[in-house]
């Protein structure tokens, strides 16, 4: 291939695009396309500036405050504090006694592609025809008429990650949604937000793959899938440097075949995806661990973890998130050696403890999953205050996404995702009142007309003054 004709090349693949280097060094010649053919098409609503009065108020990031106002302008937190200059347009909203808590966001979600109602025809979270499909994307099969996402939105949940399942060593890419209706998945896509990877250790892979008598059968056959794998990918991002660097020194190159499961794999080796990792047992994480420097990529959280108590000061030290449940356990044999004080061991260890629901019904009620958590620290002298523990489904989730810059706290600058509570968040009597999303009212417990509903819905149930 001449030089000339360079200017007609396209690298057409994703996720290595990252691994060209410095990319203001790449010549215009070589066309680089977008990261991200599927992008999100969310704009946020004009809406006018409101300010919530006399809140008691748990930012998210650890901090209580009393008879507090918040100031919310064009989507966003444009002041938290008292006497705040206000605008004499602004619309003011009375809480006063109330609670004020950021969006809770669910990082571990299957809502979408495991819709309501779940038939088998309806069930799209597990491409379990191949250890390994890094390839599959969950927002190609998220439903976004799935009325799940409106109950969860009921509870206060502004933010999911939407994951495959873990019948797979590797399940494919997740997502990040914005919790509003939306007639297409784009529509609901948290702008710029990191894709991530679902991996799976343990029985699920094994057993699925086991029962078929091909690799893996074993753990050992889990962590050999996962290195060849990683090899592949290894050697695939090592093909698109080695033609990019030679195209810009100008040399007769050939473009290197596209491969959309490696491309996927080599986005995580440049950074640029994230990988949240199902993963029950204490030595199974140290494994993982270790095989990601072996690589030489990160692994953002480890999910469900229900031993992770066990090497919390590992986690704290790697820099990577327990993703838990407060009380799940059990139900399998790596469930099995669990401890209710999970979450508040892994936060004591100043690890990034997060709670997650990976249930329609818990999706609804993270902020009870946060409080069961919380008492059962406490009864074992913890002392965790409820400024603390909000912090498992506000700051640190959005810190397992990649968001926090973005969500999960009330502090000037942020989005604003916001939800006022009727009673303490934490109370099991506490029922979201209003949520926003981005400055805009997406939920009203008492206003029916702020109260959406999947399309799916209409004609099935009726609500009160509904049009025929």
């Amino acid at each position: 291939m001449k030089r000339a004709l360079l200017k007609s090349i396209a690298l057409i693949t994703v996720m290595a695009i990252g691994a060209c280097g410095d990319k203001a060094e790449i010549p215009a010649e070589i066309n680089l396309p977008d990261k991200n053919p599927y992008p999100s098409t969310y704009q946020i609503p004009e809406s006018p500036a409101f300010v919530l009065i006399g809140a008691n108020i748990l930012t998210g990031d650890g901090a209580e405050l009393t008879n507090t106002d918040l100031l919310i302008e064009n989507g966003k937190i444009v002041d938290i504090g008292t006497a705040l200059e206000i605008k004499p347009d602004t619309i003011k909203v009375d809480a006063k006694g109330k609670w004020v808590t950021p969006g809770l966001i669910d990082v571990h979600s299957h809502m979408g592609v495991y819709p309501a109602p779940s038939t088998s025809n309806h069930s799209d979270g597990n491409e379990m025809t191949s250890p390994v499909t890094a390839e599959v994307w969950a927002e190609h099969s998220v439903w976004p008429g799935d009325p799940q996402f409106e109950k969860a939105l009921a509870g206060g949940v502004t933010t999911v990650q939407i994951l495959p399942g873990s019948g797979n060593l590797i399940g494919g890419r997740g997502v990040t949604l914005k919790n509003i209706p939306a007639r297409t998945v784009q529509g609901m896509k948290f702008p710029g937000a990191p894709y991530s990877l679902k991996m799976a250790c343990g029985e699920n892979p094994k057993r699925v793959y086991g029962s078929r008598n091909t690799l893996p059968s074993t753990r050992m056959g889990n962590m050999a899938g996962y290195r060849k794998a990683w090899i592949q990918a290894t050697e695939y991002k090592r093909s698109w440097d080695d033609y990019v660097s030679d195209a810009q020194a100008g040399e007769d190159v050939d473009q290197p075949s596209r491969n959309l499961r490696l491309e996927t794999l080599a986005g995580v080796l440049e950074g640029d995806i994230r990988i949240h990792n199902h993963c029950y047992k204490a030595d199974e994480m140290a494994q993982m661990i270790d095989m990601s420097k072996e690589f030489g990529y990160e692994i953002a959280a480890f999910h469900h973890a229900v031993e992770a108590y066990k090497v919390a000061p590992m986690l704290a030290k790697e820099g990577i998130c327990g993703v838990m449940w407060a009380d799940w356990w059990g139900f399998k044999q790596e469930a099995f050696d669990m401890v209710r004080e999970n979450i508040a061991l892994v936060d004591y260890a100043q690890a990034c403890a997060v709670i997650h629901s990976d249930d329609p019904i818990q999706g609804q009620r993270l902020n009870q999953e946060i409080a069961k958590a919380m008492s059962a620290g406490n009864r074992m002298g913890l002392n965790i205050d409820a400024a603390k523990a909000i912090t498992w489904g506000t700051i640190n989730a959005a810190k397992s996404l990649g968001l926090d810059n973005q969500i999960g706290s009330l502090a000037a600058g942020k989005n604003a995702d916001i939800v006022l509570w009727t009673k303490h968040p934490l109370s099991i009597y506490s029922l979201a009142q209003k949520v926003w999303i981005d400055g805009n009212l997406r939920f009203d417990r008492f206003d029916k007309s702020v109260q959406p509903t999947s399309d799916f819905n209409l004609g099935i149930i009726s609500a009160e003054g509904a049009r025929p």
